[in-house]
């Protein structure tokens, strides 16, 4: 489908603000008193599980501890960034903050939705090695290697979440006037996907960001997790109970990342679909009736859905990553893979031969298994 370049004739603006309205009901009516809500539960979560990490875990920090508190912050900037997103959606809809707030509020949420996916995956990874090879972890895997991946992981993050920074911009109206409900159209826009005349740039940009942001992340975190289970349910050390109190565990963190993230994705890119194809015959549209009935809704709610609970993940991850080690007492007592009379200081290397809540790291002395978060 032909996109509007600046060449070509642009959308009415009667028509362009009567399909905004139509649009924007759902966000006015429905996702900013959720945007709101998310960000108390987030902030508090998140900063309790900060609280945890700095009171209650030895220094130096061992890996598990420091993606799991690079998560949590992450998280908190993320739901730093609901409260203008909120306030903007909030009836009637209109940027207060100027377009250099709007390009930053949309750069960090992007950049910090990315960071949570990566350091996720950070967790997935380490949890593996600390498991399937133990003796791997213990001799390579350090605090300063942990903290030099987070590092990597925050840059990575950034950069792609930069684009965002020209993409997003304001929409001024061209009537002055103060901003009502009865008065929308001389309401200011934070617009923070594209213009028409950037939507195919900004649609390649999205799909980019979906396969790095969070296909690839996701197959890794799948791959190590498997792994994992293989070896949790082939361990003899453990109760069918145990076993199942570990895959119920995993799972969950699972089900979360795919019921969040990929929805958002997905729907994301759909919708930028149908509003490629509805400005593609704006021009054609013979009044605000005709062009209306033409609106892709179901493509457009189903992406505002997501806006909305897709941060429920954030508020969840503080249960899932600060409470691990607790949930995984049960591990604690036996040795993965050991065999009867076998203890971990024998046992091949190659076979999983930790605790599943305990993550080896190399300390100022001796080593020894400390627990992962």
């Amino acid at each position: 489908m032909a996109v509007i370049s600046s060449g070509a004739t642009p959308c009415p603006a009667n028509i362009s603000v009567a399909a905004d309205l139509i649009l924007s009901r759902f966000q006015e009516r429905f996702l900013w008193p959720i945007l709101v809500a998310e960000f108390l539960v987030a902030v508090a979560a998140n900063s309790l599980a900060l609280y945890r990490f700095s009171t209650q875990e030895q220094r130096p920090w061992n890996p598990a501890v420091v993606f799991s508190a690079q998560l949590a912050v992450s998280d908190l900037l993320y739901a730093l960034t609901l409260p203008p997103l909120a306030a903007y959606w909030y009836p009637p809809k209109h940027w207060r903050y100027g377009e250099a707030m709007c390009r930053l509020e949309r750069f960090l949420f992007v950049c910090n939705m990315l960071g949570s996916v990566i350091f996720i995956t950070c967790i997935s990874l380490n949890r593996y090695l600390g498991v399937v090879h133990p003796f791997f972890t213990r001799n390579y895997l350090q605090p300063k290697h942990a903290w030099a991946i987070s590092v990597v992981g925050w840059a990575l993050a950034g950069l792609m979440a930069a684009p965002t920074l020209s993409f997003s911009h304001l929409t001024t109206p061209q009537q002055e006037g103060n901003c009502t409900r009865n008065r929308t159209e001389v309401c200011i826009k934070c617009l923070g996907t594209a213009g028409d005349n950037q939507l195919e740039a900004y649609r390649a940009y999205s799909l980019a960001r979906a396969v790095l942001g969070c296909g690839l992340p996701l197959l890794l975190t799948l791959v190590a997790y498997g792994a994992l289970g293989r070896a949790v349910l082939r361990s003899h050390g453990m109760t069918v109970a145990e076993k199942m109190h570990v895959v119920v565990l995993v799972t969950s963190g699972i089900a979360l990342y795919v019921g969040s993230y990929v929805p958002y994705y997905v729907t994301e890119v759909l919708n930028l679909s149908a509003r490629q194809r509805w400005r593609a015959r704006c021009p054609a549209f013979v009044d605000v009736a005709q062009a209306v009935e033409a609106l892709d809704q179901g493509s457009y709610v189903g992406y505002q859905v997501m806006r909305g609970l897709m941060p429920l993940a954030i508020c969840i991850h503080p249960l899932l990553y600060m409470a691990v080690t607790p949930s995984l007492g049960c591990c604690h007592q036996h040795c993965l893979g050991c065999r009867e009379g076998q203890t971990p200081e024998n046992t091949e290397s190659s076979g999983p031969a930790l605790p599943l809540n305990v993550t080896a790291t190399r300390t100022s002395g001796p080593w020894s298994p400390e627990l992962s978060p």
